[in-house]
């Protein structure tokens, strides 16, 4: 069951039953001191830094009634390379659950949304074995996983009744979570400049660290 919650002290004691599944973006190293001793299991998903640079726009810059525009994609972009957004510098957060799972792989697994879109059945494959329920022999060859891939597209969840018409606790649409879902649809928003820009940034902040997109 996915969990939300806005206390600092939040009271897990009438939530469900294990196993819980709590989701956030905050960077590891805010996560770590409460999770010291704990058998929980993190599951990072990473994204280009240009798509999540794009999807952080459409859904934080720009009010979704109206396409009313908050903050200019211009604006934005500069504010990003200066490692200013909601969650921090996308690079300190992803080096963050980067480094934690060389460190910890039994603990923190770390996935990319591209790797995802190439290889689905690869990547769930290797989701199902680290959180320690593999798929048997039986369950591969009979489909399971062609059917969770299609449980888990973007095409059936935004088609799901609850999330066409659904809203969060703050009455934002849950349907704004869904737009496209594409590799590199970043092509039609930056600019040859802004690409040279931002692939400095993160070369820079990533070297030798071992991660690449």
């Amino acid at each position: 069951m996915n969990l939300y919650y806005y206390s600092e002290k939040p009271d897990l004691t009438n939530s469900s039953s294990s196993p819980r599944l709590f989701s956030t973006h905050m960077p590891l190293h805010a996560l770590q001191e409460g999770l010291k001793n704990s058998t929980c299991k993190i599951v990072y998903m990473s994204r280009n830094v240009k798509d999540t640079l794009v999807s952080y726009w459409h859904f934080f810059c720009k009010k979704q009634i109206n396409d009313e525009v908050i903050s200019s994609f211009e604006d934005t972009f500069e504010s990003f390379c200066r490692g200013v957004s909601l969650f921090g510098p996308f690079w300190d957060q992803v080096l963050s659950y980067w480094r934690g799972s060389l460190e910890d792989p039994n603990h923190v697994l770390f996935m990319k949304y591209e790797e995802m879109k190439a290889e689905p059945h690869e990547q769930i494959k290797r989701l199902a074995e680290f959180l320690g329920c593999p798929f048997t022999k039986e369950e591969g060859e009979s489909g399971s996983m062609d059917e969770i891939v299609d449980l888990c597209s973007l095409r059936n969840l935004s088609s799901l009744e609850i999330n066409k018409t659904g809203k969060l606790y703050n009455g934002r649409d849950n349907k704004t979570f869904f737009r496209k879902g594409e590799v590199g649809d970043w092509n039609n928003y930056l600019t040859p400049g802004m690409v040279n820009k931002i692939d400095m940034i993160i070369q820079e902040k990533l070297q030798n660290s071992g991660l690449k997109f």
